[in-house]
This record gives structure tokens, C-alpha cells and sequence, in this order.
């Protein structure tokens, strides 16, 4: 992460990045063969905005913490920042504002009781909370079964729970296990970094962000793009190693626990009368009866598609 003091840094490839993307025929400017840059150049982002140049060049180098909500709604659109990004850089103002600048490492918030029976009562889903640096901090059993490749791999802290984004760009097995694997990294790469606005000064999130730009080419590279999501929702293709292939619906809610940090409730459920909701019952039916996961039922092509057991 970037370490210039007040997170200056961030702010600055931010806005740089987004304005870089941004050509003078699209913001509706006039253009001309000697340009230097393909995007907009910062005194036309002030045009746009309605601002001086000398305010916006200040405000690009990171000077961001006293800036009225009014003009950075109005850079925003200059921008034409979608709803996540300028979500991301109102939380980049907000982190920016006067106060301690230690990093400072977060106490984990314990899961109460309700939420984890909540969690097992949701027998044909899996279900799993996520905190923002993508630590999975609690789940049930069919998310244990579903994602068993995470849960055991090296890359799961002593208390054997997974981080999703460890998992993906540290462990090779993740590129099996996730058929869209380039898909899967974009937007957990992008998560983080939206995580990194919110809390620029929590140390595991810089040591978390530290060691995957060390150890992953491919995460360095997505960071530096600075691409932001804030919900991640959709389908997913996984290549189980015991069911085989599961097209599956995921889904993600706010999940408020005590305290400030963000925590998701992640679900992943089949379309019903399809071959992986047959798969996802298969592993539920093993996660309900671990006795049976050492003898893996094979799968079998049945009529119309449908996977049969033996």
C-alpha cells in the first residue's frame, strides 16, 4: 500500500488513474493531434468540475481532508465515477481528515451465537461471513464442504480460517478450483482496495496488502489498477475436486455486528432442477454425515443432464 503520510499517495493514483481512462471526445471536450496523454489532463478535469486548475491539482496530490461533500460529488461526476468508486473516494476524504495516522491493528469482532446458528440453519445454502480484509470469520458446514480446497489449504491461519484473497493469489490450487480465476481475482483485488479506503490505517489490511504485492505478480499488477467494488454479487463456476463443476447464484448482505468494521454475509445456492443442484444436495448430505466424506459417492451422468449417485 501506498505509504505517503495522510494516504496521499492513494488519493493520488486514484484520481489520476480515473481521469486517465476518460478521453476529451467522451467528457464532450475539444481535442487536438499533440496531446501527451490519452485521458483528460488535470486542468480540464477542473473545467469539467468547476473548479480551478490549482485547486484540483492540490486536491489530486492528496490534499483531500477539507473538501466540501458538494465539490467532490462534483469532481465524482467530472470523473463519471460509478456508485462504488465515489463511495470510495468520499471514504478516502473522510480517512483523510485530521486525526492519528499509527496504524493500528484491529481487534477481530467475535461472531455472537444467533448469527452462527443462523448460519446452520441454512442447510442447502452455503453460507459464510466475510470481514473486509476477506478473512472468512465463520461458517457452516455445507461453505466448509463447498470451499474444502480453502479451508485446507496452507494458506488458512492457525485457527484453520481461510482468507479468501490468500487463498486465490497465493495458493495454486485456487486456479482449479475457480474456473473463472481471472474474474474471481479482479474483484477480490477490488474489494481490498475498497477496504483500504475505508480503513487506511488498520496494519493487518497493510500487512495483509504488503504480503500478497511481495509474493503474487498477478495481485501487484490488479493493485496498481486501483479498480474498487464494494458488493460483489453474481454466478461463479467452481470445479469441486469430489462433485466436479457447480454453476452457482452468490449472493451478499450487510451483515451489522459490533463496531465499525464491514462484515458480509456470503451465500451460494444452485438453480433448482439443475445438475449442480444435485451436487450442492450431494455435499450437503456428506457435510450432515462427515463419517461418509471419507468414501466420496461417484457421480454419474443420468437422463437429461441430471447427475445420478451410485
Amino acid at each position: 500500500m501506498d505509504q505517503q503520510p495522510g494516504n496521499r499517495g492513494e488519493i493520488r493514483h486514484f484520481l489520476a488513474s480515473r481521469r486517465a481512462r476518460i478521453t476529451p471526445a467522451q467528457a464532450g471536450l475539444p481535442t487536438s493531434a499533440r496531446r501527451r496523454v490519452a485521458g483528460l489532463r488535470r486542468e480540464e478535469v477542473a473545467v469539467l468540475a468547476g473548479v480551478s486548475a490549482e485547486w484540483y491539482t492540490r486536491l489530486e496530490k492528496g490534499h483531500i481532508g477539507g473538501v466540501s461533500e458538494d465539490v467532490l460529488a462534483a469532481v465524482a461526476r467530472a470523473l463519471r465515477l460509478d456508485d462504488d468508486e465515489r463511495t470510495y473516494l468520499f471514504d478516502l476524504a473522510r480517512s483523510s481528515r485530521p486525526k492519528s495516522r499509527t496504524p493500528s491493528r484491529r481487534r477481530d469482532v467475535e461472531v455472537p451465537p444467533r448469527v452462527q446458528w443462523l448460519l446452520d440453519a441454512m442447510t442447502m445454502s452455503s453460507a459464510f461471513i466475510r470481514d473486509g480484509r476477506t478473512d472468512v470469520v465463520a461458517s457452516n458446514a455445507l461453505a466448509r464442504a463447498l470451499h474444502a480446497p480453502m479451508f485446507d489449504s496452507a494458506t488458512a491461519d492457525q485457527r484453520g480460517r481461510p482468507n479468501i484473497a490468500r487463498y486465490i493469489f497465493l495458493d495454486p490450487g485456487a486456479q482449479d478450483f475457480f474456473a473463472d480465476w481471472d474474474a474471481a481475482g479482479n474483484a477480490t483485488a477490488a474489494l481490498l482496495r475498497a477496504e483500504a479506503g475505508r480503513e487506511p490505517h488498520d496494519r493487518a489490511l497493510r500487512e495483509l496488502v504488503g504480503e500478497l504485492c511481495t509474493l503474487s505478480p498477478e495481485f501487484r499488477s490488479l493493485w496498481a489498477a486501483h479498480d474498487v467494488l464494494i458488493r460483489h454479487d453474481g454466478s461463479k463456476r467452481l470445479q469441486h475436486p469430489d462433485v466436479g463443476q457447480l454453476e452457482l447464484t452468490f449472493q451478499s448482505l450487510d451483515l451489522p455486528l459490533s463496531g465499525p468494521a464491514v462484515h458480509n454475509l456470503i451465500t451460494y445456492t444452485a438453480e433448482p432442477g439443475t445438475p449442480s443442484e444435485d451436487r450442492l444436495k450431494l455435499l450437503a448430505s456428506w457435510a450432515a454425515t462427515p463419517s461418509r466424506a471419507a468414501e466420496p459417492t461417484r457421480l454419474y451422468p443420468g437422463p437429461c443432464g441430471r447427475a445420478l449417485t451410485d
